[in-house]
């Protein structure tokens, strides 16, 4: 049995028991605001109180817009203590996207933190209660700062249930309108032990909070089990400051997603080119020396868990880290599993895999190779979406994860891509783009990749450049990506084989509508774009063109 039944029990029994041990620190403006577990929860229950005096009906929706920060963990506790629901929503989504979410989940509150641009953001708020925090520069509505000075605590605190609707998650959207996924309190509980259990998280460790805390794994792996584990939680201030602050923190557990592994490595080779670097790692004394300088450098020194997760992570970017001395283990899971799904362990690792089935999850794969899921922690449906919502589930109650993948002989799961991205070339031939582009992300000098090939003969890689990439001339550039088609090619059926490779003009982000928040591409937007394009791109003469 769980020691605790609701992230609410927890938080309280650490506001007891520890009352004056750090739980939070914000830097801000290069100098740290550190909050106990008792200021913590005075300020959860004074803004729990003032949602309350809003007289807003029993289990309203009250959303959260704001980057990671200390007060997006007081506002998830003051929105759990008022016995209200959270809408968490990501910080960079533009002013329509806001307003749309906030309409279809019937918010009647919103608490805005810590924003980058919410000048462009607060036309997409109806006319709903506001409460902003003034320490990060916003005063729409009710301010932070006063209803702590002013407003009495809430002293009895929701208890919550079990079946609780607890949360509703709006899906980062890679394809169509974002679903409001409903999750209890018991689902988080679930996730957040079997977590705890699966990678041994010892209470009251070190926690780096970056990744959005609206995208379920960083809610979970991070924020809950953080609440529920008595951690202390550390935040970057802004990007600039990001490698200083997470150096700083050096966490227990270090949860990523591809680009960033990318990121790392970039930054690293800027330092100590690939050709010196294996120069030093093949010197024995050296060897040990360079490794723990990384890992520090990283803020990985403490580290002992280190997942990467989202999207599929090359297995060339892999072994390069594990030479390095950083051992990365891969997982899957998605908003509706509740992320439990499968996932490699420090004991039980199989590099390019997702792992095994964690505890309790049952699998298998349709006759199209489409993964289906069933564990203790499915979601309750899609927020107003029942005819959505059954059109997931088979006959036998299983998710459709909408993954094709493949298990090895000893259950290990490799994803093969999305159901929905495969496409057909003008042969007629079914494509899955997945693992091609994982094999031409060995190559330092992308940063992204899309293979796509609608309507042409052979598939083409639209491609962004790397930091590294564009440090080379356009000869030198052509060069490396001419040889790793040459590399790869080989080992691809006859109608795989990557003709071109297109050079895009611009990277692909959030800001221009290309990758979802967590930086995943958004294929069907990229596409939309560009496809008009394949065919002239695909009749030029020369293997690599510059868009």
């Amino acid at each position: 049995m769980p020691e605790f039944q609701t992230p609410l029990d927890a938080f309280l029994k650490w506001e007891k028991q520890i009352p004056n041990q750090i739980f939070l620190n914000q830097p801000v403006n290069g100098k740290n605001i550190s909050y106990t577990f008792a200021r913590a929860g005075e300020e959860a229950r004074k803004i729990a109180s003032a949602l309350k005096g809003y007289n807003l009906p029993e289990h309203s929706h009250v959303a959260l817009l704001s980057k990671n920060c200390a007060h997006w963990i007081l506002s998830d506790l003051a929105i759990m203590m008022a016995g209200c629901v959270s809408i968490p929503i990501y910080p960079t989504l533009n002013a329509d996207s806001v307003n749309q979410i906030l309409v279809h989940s019937e918010s009647k509150a919103i608490i805005v933190g810590k924003l980058d641009k919410f000048e462009s953001q607060k036309t997409g708020i109806p006319d709903i209660h506001k409460i902003s925090v003034g320490l990060y520069g916003e005063n729409e509505g009710d301010l932070w700062e006063d209803i702590v000075l002013k407003e009495k605590k809430l002293e009895k605190v929701y208890i919550q249930k079990p079946d609780d609707l607890i949360t509703i998650i709006y899906t980062s959207g890679t394809t169509g309108t974002p679903k409001g996924v409903m999750h209890s309190v018991n689902n988080f509980i679930v996730t957040t032990y079997t977590g705890i259990t699966m990678f041994s998280i010892p209470n009251h460790s070190k926690l780096f909070s970056y990744l959005p805390l609206a995208h379920v794994a960083e809610r979970l792996l991070t924020g809950i089990s953080g609440i529920v584990s008595g951690a202390e939680f550390s935040f970057p201030e802004s990007l600039d400051t990001f490698a200083l602050d997470l150096e700083k923190c050096q966490p227990y557990l270090f949860f990523a997603v591809p680009r960033i592994w990318t990121k790392f490595q970039e930054k690293i080779l800027s330092s100590i080119p690939q050709k010196k670097l294996n120069l030093l790692l093949k010197i024995p004394l050296v060897n040990t020396i360079i490794k723990k300088k990384l890992k520090q450098k990283l803020g990985l020194s403490n580290a002992k868990i280190i997942v990467s997760g989202a999207a599929p992570l090359s297995l060339s970017l892999i072994k390069w880290y594990q030479k390095i001395g950083i051992t990365i283990l891969q997982g899957y899971g998605m908003t509706e599993d509740c992320i439990i799904s499968h996932a490699n362990l420090p004991d039980s690792n199989k590099i390019g895999s997702v792992g095994k089935a964690v505890s309790g999850v049952k699998t298998k794969l349709s006759p199209e190779g489409e993964i289906l899921i069933k564990n203790n922690c499915l979601f309750l449906g899609y927020f107003r979406a029942p005819e959505i919502t059954a059109s997931v589930f088979d006959d036998d109650g299983y998710f459709k994860t909408g993954d094709c993948g493949e298990y090895d002989h000893d259950g290990f799961l490799t994803i093969i891509g999305r159901v929905k991205d495969q496409f057909k070339t003008d042969k007629g031939k079914y494509i899955s783009p997945s693992p091609i582009e994982l094999e031409l992300s060995k190559n330092t000098d992308i940063e992204q990749i899309c293979i796509v090939g609608t309507g042409i003969p052979q598939p083409i890689a639209l491609i962004t450049i790397s930091e590294l990439g564009k440090a080379k001339s356009k000869k030198e550039l052509s060069k490396s990506l001419i040889h790793t088609i040459e590399q790869v090619n080989p080992s691809l059926e006859k109608h795989e084989k990557i003709e071109k490779v297109v050079i895009m003009k611009e990277d692909w982000n959030v800001d221009n509508g290309l990758t979802t928040p967590t930086l995943k591409l958004k294929r069907n937007s990229i596409e939309k774009i560009h496809q008009e394009y394949y065919k002239s791109w695909f009749e030029m003469t020369e293997p690599v063109i510059f868009e």
